[in-house]
Parts: structure tokens; sequence; C-alpha cells
């Protein structure tokens, strides 16, 4: 007779057995949590000034950086779309900034296929900066008339919030691949 700690042991690893994550929560947990993170910004409080960081950006570079297969390239295409309606930036310029930053780090990927966590942070910091600058230009072109001043709070604030970001993406991660699905079937 086996004992009451084998049972255990065998009914637990009997039900993780032959399980594979569901294919709708792995492939659509990251597209959803770029989405609900582009409407974060716009649920916490209306400012003046740019002040609150692109959460849907910090987790679209996430996603990036943490499983760089899994968005394709032109994710930032569609992303970016959903981005612009809700963020009240000019309509398409998550669109060209969010697609221009998928491609670079798809460069970077291929150059430096190895990282460390500074090197991801430095990536993510010009990459905040360089969209930050980037949607502040078109706005600007499309009719406002803002100083490079003002994004500075919200730079120094997307920065810093970028390991937090990156950490949630990391839950997300686990929580996808969790098996539910009989893989035998």
């Amino acid at each position: 007779m086996p004992s009451r700690l084998a049972k255990i042991v065998q009914n637990r690893s009997r039900r993780r057995i032959n399980r594979a994550p569901s294919p709708l929560l792995a492939r659509g947990v990251p597209w959803l949590s770029v989405m609900l993170a582009s409407l974060l910004p716009a649920w916490l409080f209306l400012a003046s000034a740019p002040y609150v960081p692109p959460f849907g950006f910090l987790t679209l570079l996430a996603w990036r950086q943490l499983r760089p297969g899994l968005l394709p390239v032109w994710a930032g295409l569609p992303l970016g779309f959903f981005d612009d309606l809700y963020s009240g930036q000019p309509m398409g310029s998550a669109i060209l900034l969010w697609s221009a930053a998928m491609i670079v780090i798809d460069l970077i990927e291929l150059r430096f296929p190895w990282r460390s966590f500074a090197l991801e942070w430095l990536l993510a910091t010009a990459m905040i900066v360089a969209h930050a600058l980037g949607a502040l230009g078109l706005a600007n072109a499309a009719g406002g008339s803002a100083p490079v001043s003002v994004l500075a709070p919200q730079i120094i604030l997307a920065v810093l919030f970028y390991p937090f970001v990156g950490r949630i993406v990391a839950a997300l991660d686990r929580f996808r691949l969790i098996p539910f699905v009989d893989a035998s079937r």
C-alpha cells in the first residue's frame, strides 16, 4: 500500500502530465495586456501635461524584450492603432512610433542576442525617450505647441516604472503558460 504522501504526489503529478497551455491564453494574453495598458493612462487621471507614462508602449517593450519571438514585428501597427484611438495623440503617431520601435528592437536583437538587465533597461530608456520626443514632434506638427521640457516628468516616470512593468509582464507570461488543456487530445 502506498503511503498517503505518495498518493498525494501521484495525484498531483497525474493532473500535470499531458497538459499544455491554452492556445487562446498563450497567444491572447500579450495582445490583451498591451491593449489594457494603453487604456490605463485614461483610467488614472486627466492632466494638463503628460505626466502619466505610456503604459501600453512600456508593456509592448517588456513583452518584446522578455519573449522576442512572441509578438511579430508587425504587431506595432494594430497595437499602435488601438493606442491612437485612446491616447489623444494624432492618428497614426503610435502606429509609426511603435512599428519603428519594433523594427529597431528586432535589429538590436539580431546584433546582440544575449543581453543583460542593464542593457535591456538602457535600450528601453532610449526607446522611451525616442517615443516621447517622436510623439511630441508629431503632436506639434499636427498643430500643438508644447515645449520639450514638458516631457521630463513623463520620461523620468516611464524609465522608473519600466522594471515594474517588466515584472508584471513576467507574471503574465507565467500565467499564460499555465497548463490547462489536455495535450493527449
